[in-house]
């Protein structure tokens, strides 16, 4: 199949997909026109349409690849060997002999389930063990755990902040972010991406009228792989008595010489940010999300957050494997040298030639700027088929001219697996040509 699309072959897609949506616009369904017509949903359109396109293009979707066994520097997709950049097994922890064995020892003593809300019947030792390593390594006084990454944010954001509160945040937030945000009711006001100088002047500008406010960033942008000024922004929370949050999903174990995020890495006073946020899925191993903050704040979230109260307890190996990865992450700080290396190792490779990394600082993160939905599915889908997978973000995810593959690097990614998958996107994005955007999507 031809790389681009040529104006005959485009106007023939477009006319294909004009036919197919029309035809099932006018297909009868019972609940056309009620509350009951999913068509309706946000979104629903737009995803149709796409899916639609991948069809008629007889192109397979790159999403939803899968593993058939432990995905680190390498993995199994299809039953195939491959060099693996998708996942987020940054220091190689999951799979580590000592982290299953913490596991393992979890479940012969407490079982596969803590069955019950811990404020309940489902606290644990290891619970209360893993926070306290968590507190000690963000410089806080304490800390709380969450079932999930993403309900964390949506739990504790839809708790603190309330209809008479603002929230300011960067426009390239996490969706859980979003989300809790407009759970609590509160006002809602982005940025541009790390322009800290729209920061301050949306917080100046809304802080007058609201309760509270809350200057809501990320400590490494898993979109980007690029950071925030902090300490600009503990100056501009102080100065507009706002709280600081920081989403650290991607930051713990990436960021500074040892891995403790990016206050380590910019030299800022960590405590100078109220609230830490973390995920358990990534360095970590396991799986789940914490808050970790002033020990009155995390008590009253322990006692009254919806995600806390309502919600079974972290499961015993879950926890158990996020406690070891902490313990060898601090033991071992040279995996961080050497995941950091390989970012950049990467980011140099893919420069040299001529692909868009964007603000990658290259750490761990490093995205290749593609544009064209269509031409970043089919570079995702000839890269696996050269043995080598990453993830692939196409509309309706982002916009469609700034789809783009992302290498998600790990420690134990050699200089080989490096050059392999640079060389690699260099041939399969001439093999394929120049690929149009999505029609009636740009």
């Amino acid at each position: 199949m031809s790389g681009g699309l040529s104006a005959t072959a485009r106007l023939a897609l477009l006319a294909r997909l004009s036919k197919r949506r029309s035809a099932e616009d006018a297909a009868p369904r019972p609940d056309a026109g009620s509350a009951r017509d999913f068509s309706t949903l946000p979104g629903m359109r737009d995803y149709g349409m796409l899916q639609t396109a991948l069809s008629s293009l007889d192109l397979p979707s790159p999403l939803f690849q899968r593993h058939d066994g432990l995905a680190g520097a390498h993995s199994r997709v299809g039953g195939r060997d491959v060099v693996n950049f998708a996942s987020y097994n940054y220091l190689n922890l999951n799979g580590d002999p000592r982290v299953q064995a913490a596991a393992k020892a979890a479940i012969d003593r407490y079982g596969v389930s803590v069955s019950g809300a811990r404020i309940t019947a489902g606290e644990r030792e290891l619970h209360q063990e893993l926070e306290a390593a968590l507190a000690e390594w963000h410089g806080t006084e304490a800390a709380l755990t969450f079932v999930s990454g993403h309900a964390t944010n949506v739990t504790v954001i839809g708790h603190l902040m309330g209809p008479r509160d603002v929230v300011v945040h960067d426009a390239a937030i996490h969706n859980s972010c979003t989300e809790g945000v407009r759970l609590s009711g509160a006002r809602r006001l982005p940025f541009a991406h790390n322009d800290m100088g729209a920061a301050e002047k949306e917080m100046a500008a809304s802080r007058r009228g609201a309760q509270r406010a809350l200057l809501l960033l990320e400590g490494h942008y898993s979109m980007d792989g690029d950071s925030p000024d902090l300490a600009r922004a503990v100056a501009i929370a102080r100065r507009h008595d706002a709280w600081l949050m920081v989403d650290e999903a991607h930051g713990l174990g990436v960021l500074g010489a040892t891995g403790r995020g990016v206050a380590e890495a910019q030299g800022v006073d960590p405590t100078g940010v109220d609230l830490w946020m973390g995920t358990l899925s990534k360095t970590l191993s396991g799986s789940g999300g914490y808050i970790a903050a002033r020990r009155d704040v995390i008590d009253w979230l322990r006692h009254t957050a919806p995600g806390s109260v309502y919600s079974v307890g972290l499961a015993p190996p879950l926890a158990a494997a996020a406690l070891e990865s902490l313990r060898i992450l601090r033991a071992e700080p040279e995996r961080v040298t050497r995941l950091q290396a390989n970012g950049r190792r990467l980011r140099e490779l893919l420069r040299a030639r001529g692909f868009d990394t964007g603000f990658s600082q290259g750490s761990a993160i490093v995205p290749v700027i593609i544009g064209s939905s269509i031409r970043t599915a089919r570079l995702a889908n000839a890269m696996l088929a050269r043995g080598v997978a990453l993830q692939t973000v196409t509309f309706p995810a982002v916009p469609e001219q700034s789809a783009r593959l992302r290498f998600f690097v790990c420690a134990d990614h050699t200089e080989a697996d490096l050059l392999r998958a640079a060389e690699t996107l260099a041939e399969a994005s001439a093999g394929l040509g120049a690929v149009e955007a999505l029609p009636g999507l740009g």
